[in-house]
C-alpha cells in the first residue's frame, strides 16, 4: 500500500509542476500585424453572468489600458448614445452589428467583442471572493478578420492564503468580509479592473500589440 501511494503522490507532484510550467498560448499574430489597426471601438460587452452591473462597469475599465498600449479609443459615452438613438439598447443586438456597418459609422479601425462570464461575490461557507472573468476578440471592420482572441480573470482573493487563525479565524474573516461586500454597491468593480488590465495591456505573452501612439509601437 505504502509503495502505491508514494507513486501516486510522486505522479501528483508531476502533475502540480507541469501544470505550473504549462506553455503561454501561441498566438498567430500575422494577420494583426498586417491589419495594423490604429483606432478601437470598444462595443458593450456581453453579460453572461447573473450580476446587471457587469456590462457597463466592465465598459468602464476598458479604455485605460487600450489608451497606454497605444491606440485610440472611440469614447465610450459616444458610442453608447449613438447606438441608443439607432434603437440598439442592449449589447446582444449591438454585437449583431455588421463590421462594415460600424466602420461606416465610426470610422474606426478595429472593433473589440468582449464577453463577462463570471461578475459579483460569491458567498462559500467560510470564504467569499469578488471574481471577474473576461474574454474578448479584436475584429478588423474592414475586412471582418478576428486579429486577437484572448481571456483573463481575477479574483478579490488572489494571494490570500486563509489558513490563518484556524476554522474560527477563517469564519470571522469570512464574515467580516461578507460585511463588507454587501455594504458596497459595486465590490466586483474594483476586481474588473484587474481583469481588464490584464486582458488588455500590451506586452504581454498572449496579448494585444502595442499600437502606433506607444513608444513601443512594432517592438513586439
Amino acid at each position: 500500500m505504502i509503495p502505491r501511494l508514494s507513486r501516486l503522490c510522486v505522479c501528483l507532484a508531476t502533475l502540480a509542476v507541469l501544470a505550473g510550467c504549462a506553455p503561454t498560448r501561441s498566438v498567430d499574430y500575422s494577420a494583426y500585424k498586417q491589419a495594423q489597426p490604429r483606432s478601437i471601438l470598444v462595443l458593450p460587452p456581453l453579460n453572461e453572468s447573473p450580476d446587471v452591473k457587469a456590462t457597463y462597469s466592465m465598459l468602464a475599465q476598458v479604455t485605460f489600458p487600450l489608451a497606454e498600449a497605444g491606440y485610440y479609443v472611440v469614447p465610450v459615452g459616444l458610442m453608447a448614445e449613438t447606438f441608443r438613438q439607432n434603437g440598439l439598447s442592449s449589447a446582444g443586438d449591438v454585437h449583431q452589428v455588421s463590421p462594415a456597418k460600424l466602420r461606416e459609422i465610426y470610422g474606426a479601425d478595429a472593433a473589440l467583442y468582449v464577453t463577462v462570464s463570471q461578475y459579483g461575490t460569491q458567498y462559500m461557507v467560510i470564504s467569499s471572493a469578488s471574481i471577474v472573468t473576461a474574454s474578448a476578440k479584436l475584429v478588423d471592420l474592414r475586412s471582418g478578420t478576428t486579429l486577437w482572441t484572448g481571456s483573463a480573470s481575477a479574483s478579490s482573493e488572489e494571494g490570500n492564503s486563509g489558513s490563518g487563525g484556524g476554522l474560527i479565524g477563517m469564519l470571522i474573516t469570512a464574515a467580516v468580509k461578507q460585511i463588507i461586500n454587501s455594504s458596497m454597491e459595486d465590490a466586483a468593480y474594483p476586481i474588473a479592473g484587474i481583469t481588464s488590465a490584464r486582458l488588455f495591456s500590451a506586452g504581454q505573452p498572449a496579448g494585444l500589440l502595442y499600437g502606433p501612439r506607444s513608444p513601443r509601437y512594432g517592438t513586439d
